[in-house]
């Protein structure tokens, strides 16, 4: 196996990207100490998944499997290195418990300190009934020292106000641009949205990888591509070593092959490894399909089905508030909207009493 891993070298022009079929504490033996700039990985969410079956933990339990993982992953990054540790919730009984504050304790103790807690907001996912919907998840961003790697400019999104001046109090800098003409800080809430993408709009907001999407594959949890990127482009140079120790579907080494960094992934399913292995290949064809970075994210268009006020939700008088159904057609959506607002306001009024 040690021969077969790709450490970023001067005589290596070309990083290669390396999917280990195995478990990730034994496989995580086999590489180096400090070779890694970038750990980057979605542990298995512990939610009856399809690959966890029969395997859900407790909260303790599945903590505790994690632990002695997340223990050999900080002896393997480098000293300006990192790790972008990606979670959700864990629900139980109708309980949430924020799983990223468990785990920056195991990250801390390891002598690693947090830099960003990013959020990650997307549209789709399960509708609660009990409580509000969850759509979003975190990235803890740990360095493992003070002198880190953080390459801001690639990732640089346009100044929503490009236009704005320095003040007259400001001496020298008067009536000068006040921005960075790069580009401004894109902050630890990102979203891609339409020309905002890495360019006007500071959210973290992909689309989450359903159905419909370009990089959707056979793994029922995968993140996407322009998630790891971002993480890659800020916190790698070129010909770095990136490392997922739960690759799955091979997101973080195709990230990593696109921009030219080396990768490692791990995965105890030998199907995702063949899945990685595959679309790894789809992309040196370049035959993958997938969504390009910064892309638009789509909204429908005010013709499309999907947008207009369904038909049964007048005829069952739902959402139109006052009484007002005789007054409204089927497809007078200006209408419709205009008595569902009315009926959210005589809820909210409600709720004051």
């Amino acid at each position: 196996m040690q021969s077969d891993i790709p450490f970023p070298s001067e005589d290596v022009p070309h990083p290669t990207q390396v999917v280990i079929h195995g478990d990730a504490l034994a496989a995580l033996d086999g590489i180096e100490p400090s070779s890694c700039r970038l750990i980057i990985t979605s542990p298995p969410y512990n939610i009856g998944k399809e690959y966890e079956r029969g395997q859900r933990l407790s909260l303790g339990d599945y903590v505790a499997w994690l632990r002695p993982i997340i223990e050999k992953l900080c002896d393997k990054v480098t000293d300006d290195g990192h790790i972008c540790w990606q979670t959700g919730n864990f629900v139980e009984d109708g309980e949430v418990f924020p799983l990223d504050l468990h785990f920056y304790e195991i990250f801390k103790n390891a002598g690693f300190k947090l830099r960003n807690r990013v959020i990650w907001h997307f549209n789709f996912g399960l509708h609660a009934q009990n409580r509000f919907s969850g759509r979003y998840e975190t990235i803890l961003w740990f360095s493992k020292g003070d002198d880190y790697l953080f390459n801001l400019d690639p990732v640089r999104v346009p100044q929503r106000y490009p236009g704005k001046r320095h003040s007259a109090k400001r001496g020298d800098k008067a009536g000068l641009p006040s921005g960075n003409p790069l580009g401004k800080n894109p902050s630890d809430f990102w979203t891609f949205d339409a020309e905002e993408a890495f360019k006007l709009n500071p959210i973290w907001d992909f689309p989450n990888v359903k159905s419909n999407h370009p990089e959707k594959t056979i793994h029922p949890c995968q993140f996407p591509s322009e998630l790891v990127e971002r993480c890659i482009l800020a916190l790698t140079n070129p010909g770095d070593l990136v490392l997922d120790p739960f690759v799955g579907s091979g997101t973080t080494a195709i990230a990593a092959a696109i921009h030219g960094r080396a990768a490692i992934g791990i995965d105890k399913d030998a199907r995702y490894i063949e899945l990685a292995e595959h679309r790894l290949e789809l992309l040196a064809r370049e035959e993958l399909p997938r969504r390009s970075l910064g892309r638009q994210l789509r909204s429908p268009r005010q013709g499309e089905k999907v947008a207009q006020i369904p038909n049964e939700w007048l005829e069952l008088n739902v959402g139109l508030g006052n009484g007002k159904r005789e007054n409204c057609k089927k497809g007078d959506e200006k209408k419709v909207k205009t008595y569902q607002n009315d009926a959210r306001a005589e809820a909210r009024s409600k709720a004051k009493i």
